[in-house]
């Protein structure tokens, strides 16, 4: 039996709606996804202390930034995506950031964010256009939308290349890291489950690029 990868996923914070505290939270689709790629979730809470000792003992394989509040909303989680990034890089792990995630990692590489209203890209389906030969493998597909922040050209990291950009706007959809092992996708492959998205998150954590 092929011995699966174990990959820490970062949680959302959430309030109770019947008690007064904040909890982690994830999205049932992630182990779902995660389950169909062969890989087993490990959950990391944003109240550790020490987060590097929690990471040293559970021995993660790579590393997933998901999706949720924007950067700036919970400060703790913001801490903890941040010194995963850092383990990430020291340890030399591959790294995959959901939207909210490839911002904290486009941010965390110098570049920045632009709010947008346009009604054609946000919460709208869109299709986009792969800029990257190591796609050669993948058609042009339709992803979805769930944010308001984009990235544009100027926006962003100079140590990243693009993957793939949005045919609408020509806002950038996917990156990855010059360097290291690390990729962004500002769509949720989560929850649009198909062929194309299980493939290209497989191929980050088979470092297949």
């Amino acid at each position: 039996m092929t011995k699966k990868m174990k990959i820490a996923i970062s949680l959302r914070l959430s309030l109770a709606e019947t008690y007064s505290e904040k909890r982690d939270a994830l999205s049932r689709d992630w182990p779902i996804f995660m389950e169909k790629i062969n890989v087993i979730p490990l959950l990391v809470p944003n109240s550790l202390k020490n987060i590097d000792d929690f990471l040293t003992e559970i021995k993660p394989d790579g590393i997933i930034l998901t999706g949720g509040e924007n950067i700036g909303k919970n400060p703790e989680r913001d801490l903890t995506e941040l010194n995963l990034i850092e383990y990430g890089i020291e340890n030399k792990l591959p790294i995959f950031g959901v939207c909210r995630g490839m911002q904290i990692i486009n941010n965390f590489f110098g570049g920045s964010l632009t709010v947008t209203n346009d009604k054609k890209h946000v919460g709208k389906n869109h299709e986009i256009q792969l800029c990257d030969s190591r796609l050669d493998s993948l058609s042009e597909i339709i992803v979805n939308s769930f944010h308001e922040n984009v990235i544009h050209k100027t926006d962003l990291s100079q140590d990243v290349v693009i993957l793939a950009e949005s045919k609408h706007d020509k806002t950038i959809e996917a990156f990855i890291h010059k360097k290291f092992m690390i990729a962004g996708v500002m769509w949720h492959p989560e929850r649009d489950q198909n062929k194309f998205n299980l493939e290209f998150v497989e191929r980050i954590f088979k470092n297949d690029f």
